[in-house]
């Protein structure tokens, strides 16, 4: 049976992303998109990561044209994160996160959880340091929303 640690996805340099590194950490796994009216959270996300990040919390955004609102290229995505939402965690090359394009990643966090499609950019993963999945966040849940699950999360799992 599959875990967590067993997918590794692909930075935007090239460089692997192998979750079984992330062992003992939280992490909150994002699909992202440059061009959503939802990209705003991307500043949440990076406070979030900024206030945990030195307690084991780990974001890693996953940028997907899925629903049409990414840029035409990985590097203009994650160029576009940082520079106008601070952005400062992973960001790996764009995924698919439906259909049979999807990325393994993505078709076990649905499994583990509703077994529903994503249905819109920002569907958000909140991985234990066990690797157990706590809790999914649809899009329009803010990362605000549900800080008190990683605050949690970080000082107890």
């Amino acid at each position: 049976m599959a875990t967590i640690y067993d997918f590794s996805e692909e930075e935007v340099s090239g460089q692997p992303i192998d979750l079984a590194d992330y062992k003992g950490q939280v992490l909150l796994l994002v699909n992202t998109a440059s061009k959503c009216g939802l990209a705003p959270q991307l500043e949440q996300l990076e406070a979030l990561y900024q206030q945990y990040h030195q307690a084991g919390f780990t974001v890693i955004g996953l940028p997907s044209n899925q629903f049409n609102q990414e840029l035409d290229s990985d590097q203009a995505a994650t160029e576009y994160c940082q520079l106008h939402f601070g952005v400062t965690f992973p960001m790996t090359k764009r995924v698919w996160v439906n259909g049979e394009q999807a990325d393994p990643l993505f078709t076990y966090l649905k499994k583990e959880t509703t077994g529903e499609e994503i249905a819109w950019n920002y569907t958000k993963f909140l991985i234990g340091r066990n690797g157990q999945i706590i809790g999914r966040y649809e899009p329009k849940t803010t990362p605000e929303e549900f800080s008190a699950d990683i605050a949690e999360a970080v000082q107890n799992s």
